[in-house]
């Protein structure tokens, strides 16, 4: 089969650089380890020619060679000065990045299918100004910032989100070609920054087992309960244990004993409401009913496999309640 080799070709050179990406990734996150906030200095900096960089080599190369062959001492003085300016760009773009602090201030909460919010608060360190930095994740949007009369400047980032639970957005990358272009000073910091991604909240009827409730509980006809709760005419298909026969024999119309459950007045999102449904759709229906409740100013507790909130309702205890359905069965807390 002549295909084999041809096929093993594509599949070994994947895996080659698939190997050399993680072993990347590993020195990577050996030199700059993850960490809320990061100073830039020697060991975190990466510097190289630009393209406009490699061409300016590239002329100053053949601008030293002409000279040689023509022996003028003008091309020479014209080959050195510029390359001394090249040595100088170095210096100049390595002291832009160099110094610099980095620090990571909140990450908001976000649905599937939005765009999570990350705050991150930049300082120059020093007195010396900061020109023309790029900074952006891989999915973000990118900011361009240069902190020259201000010390600090605080920046957003704009990131789609995926599935529930934690997002990560990667290493940040920060660059900089100030000030000739000459050369790309750049580096990737981890800022160990994570947004929660709440369940897709999926609309159902009605929630199992809840009912409308006022302040003191309402009354709820529930079969076979063991509170009395009066009288009403018999209907087709009563139990005939609920039959009035004594009023019955006394004359009365054929009637049925009514018994009811109170209801709390307040409503508990509880995971076996939705008992048969598979996990994800379990989550996205108390999503909505945490949502709804929380629209109706109505308290709420949440009953999950080893996770109990007590009934309460507001900004912090919406959150609480969604960070938990969150991040259900992901090994994290909210």
């Amino acid at each position: 089969m002549s295909y084999a080799p041809e096929q093993a070709a594509p599949a070994a050179a994947i895996s080659w650089r698939a190997r050399l990406q993680r072993r990347f990734r590993e020195w990577v996150n050996r030199r700059i380890p993850p960490a809320r906030s990061v100073t830039l200095d020697q060991k975190r900096i990466f510097i190289f020619p630009s393209r406009v960089g490699f061409f300016f080599l590239l002329c100053l190369t053949v601008m030293l060679l002409t000279a040689i062959n023509y022996e003028n001492n003008m091309s020479y003085g014209l080959t050195f000065l510029l390359t001394t300016l090249f040595i100088i760009a170095i210096l100049h773009t390595y002291a832009n990045l160099s110094g610099l602090s980095i620090h990571a201030v909140q990450a908001r909460p976000a649905f599937p299918g939005q765009q999570t919010e990350f705050d991150l608060r930049l300082e120059r360190g020093g007195s010396r100004p900061r020109f023309d930095l790029r900074l952006g994740w891989p999915d973000s949007t990118e900011q361009r910032v240069s902190l020259v009369e201000s010390g600090s400047d605080t920046l957003r980032f704009y990131c789609p989100v995926g599935e529930r639970g934690w997002y990560h957005p990667g290493r940040l990358l920060i660059e900089s070609t100030y000030p000739l272009g000459l050369l790309r000073c750049w580096t990737w910091v981890d800022l160990d920054l994570r947004a929660v991604v709440y369940p897709r909240p999926l609309a159902s009827p009605d929630l199992p087992g809840h009912a409308a409730a006022d302040a003191g509980g309402s009354a709820i006809p529930v079969a076979g309960s063991d509170d009395f709760d009066g009288f009403r005419d018999y209907r087709t298909g009563d139990s005939l244990r609920h039959v009035h026969w004594k009023g019955l024999a006394r004359g009365h119309s054929l009637q049925s004993k009514l018994y009811a459950a109170y209801a709390e007045s307040d409503c508990w999102l509880d995971w076996d409401a939705f008992a048969g449904l598979p996990v994800e759709q379990r989550l996205s229906h108390l999503c909505y009913w945490a949502l709804e409740f929380e629209r109706r100013q109505e308290d709420y507790g949440l009953r999950l496999p080893g996770v109990r909130i007590e009934p309460g309702r507001g900004d912090a205890h919406r959150e609480q309640v969604l960070s938990a359905l969150a991040l259900y069965g992901l090994g994290g807390g909210a």
